[in-house]
């Protein structure tokens, strides 16, 4: 059968799914377009565009419905829109609106679900995407998350600029008389021939009454004044001057704080003696909530006091209580039961292993935490009718909808607040706190209740990282890598997080289990990867890059050994086995910055490469070290990655040295273990990033040969360890196959 044929069954079946799931995934329902959440309180005079753009005489107001997590996402979408309204920052403010399916996430699902590499532009690749993406539409599914803020605002949000202005342009023309061609805009106004100006919000009224242009024309990008250059980001001042408002920031008249102690083993609680803590100095209430009890009080600190004071019987983890039953049941899944999928077979593995020199490894990375600066919180009233939530979540319709079911309400009744978050990292994917805040706040109607997670709550009640473990099995000969053999073995992200939602999920395999891996962008003449499915451990969450931070560690690791065994240069064998040019330019990029052909790294000196694709994105890092006497000192960093165009190169910039750092800190250092069914780690002592001491000089660089546009957050991640796993080794002589980095050496 022809691959179409397989593509065009897959599509079906995945619909069927869909339809037994509840969404009528046809024609007809994938084209409507959804209800534009802005009109629902539409004042006269108010000039709605579309869900982006409103105008009325107070000004102009852009939606930027991403979580900002402090990743910028606010001013880079507030800067799409502006590009083509015409609008400088300082001319409008933002808000994150509603949540809504209006702002479902165009390109998350089709790059997560497809079984294509993220280069394939093949029709069956596109196809594939195009299902997931409108299965993603039908779902509402309002995200952030995965690297594509950007690239599912790029085109949409200009567009959305684009409606605004035209119809502005529009109503100009109504109200002067001039031919539309004639009008300029420019700096918040439409311009006339005479060169007098009509300020948008002097137009709005007028806009009101006409229907929204639909058919525009996108600026040339020779024309563009704020895409592509250095930007200000509108958060930087008030982050700058502690003057910006967190979610952990909000107070309000009447409020009461609220603290927990629930079940570390996320299992249900036997019984509860919470005598002291009820004479306790500012304690008003103790309530019971899912698997464990709240204290209310009149701050916070008293709150944590008290319920670090309550005694608790817990009932015992559904996962194993020590860690080595967890590794022996990851080490237990490379069976034939347990593959997921075998995502590529190339050539003949098999009789080319029985060939030149076999290298054969295994590696290991733990769970690690998420840890944002930030613990998670939420304030929640639950009024006569109504429940207002205010939090920062990066699904914000299904945290509406879980907030909804725990305050015994319909999720048309409850408001949900998006917050500026102090990080996540992945961590304001799940919903426990906001259904505790809201179980809370059941049972004090009127009352506004601010839930404040205590650090130790952070780590205790974390979803981590997923555990993971990877064979490797190679051959090499003539100097070349002739084979490459590697089996994955993780639980799955996509099982675990996605039972959370609370929604069905196609049964599919978990592209995460191997992302990063079974994509790599080499021509390995006899290349097979299988993954495999762990079953349930405890339970796990997207981490930063998610599969891509475990899986291209072991696969870049292991080539790298693979290409020493061969006696092959670590760059120029990458660079020839690279099938994809846009990878192989980026490969060439951080060999141009390092002068990796120039003098050779002295005694006690080593420096490895890596590349990992994740999100579309070829990222490639060269980690020099020393092996000094006080330990690994990582002198410099050279970091390049391609996302098709660059909206900020100020904030670009700063996400590939964030992302360079975040991924050497957690595999130095960073592991999370279970002892007796509960975390043993309990704050960012036990779980130590990288110091400010320990930063190396890194060096960046941003290239533009993609066809698609990506997002540039979390592809910088990935490549660390393996690079500097390699560096290492090409400085000491030993290989480094486990995270964290700390168990095998010491670091300066």
């Amino acid at each position: 059968m022809s691959r179409l044929g397989k593509i065009t069954r897959r599509s079906f079946l995945v619909a069927s799914t869909a339809v037994a799931g509840g969404v009528a995934f046809g024609f007809y329902a994938y084209r409507k377009p959804p209800e534009n959440p802005l009109l629902a309180d539409r004042k006269d005079g108010e000039a709605i565009f579309n869900p982006w753009v409103r105008i009325d005489a107070e000004g102009i107001t852009l939606i930027t419905p991403h979580t900002d997590l402090g990743q910028g996402a606010t001013s880079m979408q507030a800067a799409l829109i502006a590009e083509e309204l015409d609008v400088e920052f300082g001319q409008f403010k933002t808000s994150p609106g509603v949540p809504s399916a209006a702002y479902y996430n165009t390109v998350l699902g089709g790059d997560a679900l497809s079984p294509y590499a993220s280069y394939d532009e093949s029709m069956q690749a596109v196809a594939a995407r195009g299902v997931f993406n409108g299965i993603s539409k039908l779902m509402g599914l309002q995200t952030t998350g995965g690297s594509s803020a950007v690239p599912d605002s790029f085109d949409k949000l200009r567009r959305a600029g684009a409606v605004a202005r035209e119809t502005l342009k529009a109503a100009a023309g109504r109200k002067t008389g001039v031919a539309v061609g004639e009008l300029k805009t420019g700096k918040g106004a439409v311009v006339l021939p005479d060169g007098k100006r009509l300020s948008y919000v002097e137009l709005a009224p007028l806009a009101a009454t006409i229907e929204p242009v639909k058919e525009v024309a996108l600026r040339d990008p020779k024309e563009w004044r704020l895409i592509g250059k250095k930007m200000l980001r509108l958060d930087i001042v008030a982050k700058s001057t502690g003057t910006l408002t967190y979610g952990i920031d909000l107070e309000m008249d009447g409020m009461v704080h609220a603290a927990i102690k629930v079940n570390p083993r996320r299992a249900a609680m036997k019984s509860y003696d919470a005598s002291k803590a009820k004479a306790m100095r500012g304690v008003s209430k103790i309530v019971e909530i899912t698997n464990g009890v709240a204290v209310i009080a009149d701050n916070t600190w008293r709150a944590f006091k008290a319920a670090e004071a309550i005694a608790c019987e817990w009932e015992p983890s559904s996962y194993p209580a020590e860690m080595d039953g967890h590794w022996s049941e990851v080490a237990a899944s490379f069976t034939a039961e347990r593959l997921d999928k075998e995502w590529r077979n190339d050539g003949d593995v098999e009789t080319a292993l029985k060939t030149g020199t076999a290298v054969s490894a295994e590696y290991k990375a733990p769970y690690v935490a998420h840890q944002p600066m930030e613990p998670l919180n939420a304030v929640v009233k639950v009024g006569e009718g109504r429940v207002d939530v205010w939090t920062a979540h990066q699904i914000p319709l299904y945290a509406q909808r879980h907030a909804a079911k725990a305050a015994g309400v319909s999720p048309d009744q409850v408001h949900l607040h998006n917050q500026y978050a102090g990080g996540s990292f992945g961590h304001r994917l799940e919903f426990d706190f906001v259904i505790q805040a809201a179980e809370i706040a059941r049972q004090m109607p009127g009352v506004p209740v601010k839930l404040t997670y205590r650090r130790e709550d952070d780590f205790a009640l974390e979803f981590p990282r997923q555990i993971g473990m990877a064979r490797g099995k190679g051959s090499v000969a003539d100097g070349k890598v002739a084979s490459f053999d590697l089996e994955i073995a993780t639980p799955s992200v996509l099982e675990s997080q996605g039972g959370r939602l609370g929604e069905p999920l196609p049964p599919l395999p978990d592209g995460e289990i191997a992302a990063g891996a079974w994509n790599l962008p080499y021509a390995v003449p006899n290349f097979r990867l299988r993954a495999y499915r762990v079953p349930k451990l405890a339970p796990i969450s997207s981490w930063r890059s998610v599969g891509a931070s475990t899986a291209g560690f072991f696969a870049d690791g292991f080539l790298d050994e693979l290409i020493h065994a061969a006696g092959a240069d670590p760059l120029e064998e990458r660079l020839r086995l690279a099938k994809w040019d846009v990878a192989r330019k980026v490969l060439e990029a951080v060999g141009e910055m390092s002068d990796w052909k120039g003098a050779k790294p002295g005694d006690k000196r080593g420096r490895g490469v890596a590349l990992v694709v994740s999100f579309g994105v070829p990222c490639a890092e060269v980690v020099e070290v020393t092996d000094t006497e006080d330990g690994i000192r990582i002198d410099k960093v050279f970091v390049a990655a391609d996302v098709g165009r660059i909206v900020d190169p100020v904030n670009f910039d700063n996400h590939l040295r964030g992302g360079v750092i975040w991924g050497l800190g957690h595999a130095m250092n960073c592991e999370i273990t279970y002892s007796d069914g509960q975390v043993s780690q309990a704050n960012f002592g036990d779980h130590t990033g990288m110091r400010m001491e320990q930063c190396p000089q890194i060096s960046v660089r941003g290239l533009e040969n993609a066809s698609r546009i990506r997002g540039i957050g979390e592809p910088t991640v990935p490549p660390a360890a393996p690079a500097l796993a390699n560096a290492i080794f090409a400085a000491t002589g030993r290989r480094l196959r486990e995270m964290p980095f700390n168990k095998h050496v010491g670091f300066a």
